[in-house]
């Protein structure tokens, strides 16, 4: 039997003091093949990627540098938008599980609307002196006259709907997948039209023909139902509310709003 010697050579680093030795090891070998492996493991190790996971995670959790901040951003939106959204579509049975609102048009407070050239206190098509914020006695003494004539909705029956005090510009709202038969007058639902966004507003009448649904909406500070409001078809509902989280949206807001300013989008 014939016996081979194989020299290792060890290259130790010292990371404290940034120096590296040499050491010599012989190993008597007898077979080649063992010889062969020992030869390109020491090659493997001695050719490893200068980038480890140590150093990636030290980077993404530790780094306070600029670009340590950009991909944690990046990070965040792709599992966001590829993971969590995803995810949540699923089990709440909805392709929008999350919306932001974006409007005051379900606000209960006395207060100028953006797109009101005048710049008057508005609720319900009344005008007032201030704005302020009201409880929902005051808001249906404000905006009843509409409710009592063009729908069969009553002060009980509104303060027993979700969302009867409404919700706010910024609120981010949690929506599950309905089906048509299954929404009922005073559910507040999102559904699309021509406009670029969708839209979320109560229901506030409900027609069946043929097996099919109908649905009337409006928003608690609209003075009424607009155009396109009247007949919202089961083919344009997107989700039904179920859960309201104050001000969170007001990050995708602020986020838009940049982008806008900075002429990325339009």
């Amino acid at each position: 039997m014939s016996l081979d010697v194989l020299v290792v050579m060890i290259l130790k680093e010292d990371q404290t003091h940034h120096s590296k030795s040499k050491s010599f090891i012989f190993l008597p070998i007898s077979n080649r093949f063992i010889c062969l492996s020992l030869r390109l493991y020491y090659n493997m190790a001695n050719n490893k990627p200068k980038i480890t996971w140590k150093k990636v995670w030290w980077f993404i959790w530790e780094d306070e540098s600029i670009w340590s901040w950009i991909a944690n951003a990046a990070i965040a939106f792709v599992l966001i938008k590829f993971l969590v959204y995803p995810g949540l579509g699923f089990m709440l049975d909805t392709n929008y599980p999350i919306v932001a609102v974006v409007s005051g048009s379900m606000e209960h407070k006395i207060a100028a609307s953006p797109v009101d050239p005048t710049g008057q206190f508005r609720l319900c098509g009344k005008v007032f002196d201030e704005k302020h914020y009201i409880n929902f006695d005051e808001y249906w003494d404000t905006c009843k006259d509409w409710y009592l004539v063009n729908t069969n909705i009553s002060k009980q029956d509104f303060k027993n709907v979700i969302f009867h005090n409404g919700f706010n510009t910024g609120d981010i709202m949690i929506l599950v997948g309905e089906e048509p038969e299954d929404l009922k007058t005073g559910d507040v639902i999102v559904y699309k039209t021509a406009r670029p966004d969708p839209i979320i507003h109560r229901i506030v009448n409900i027609v069946e023909e043929n097996g099919s649904y109908y649905f009337q909406t409006k928003g608690d500070h609209n003075p009424g139902s607009n155009g396109d409001e009247y007949r919202i078809a089961e083919e344009q509902l997107i989700g039904k509310a179920v859960f309201r989280i104050p001000l969170l949206g007001w990050i995708k807001i602020g986020f838009v709003k940049l982008l806008v300013t900075i002429n990325i989008i339009k």
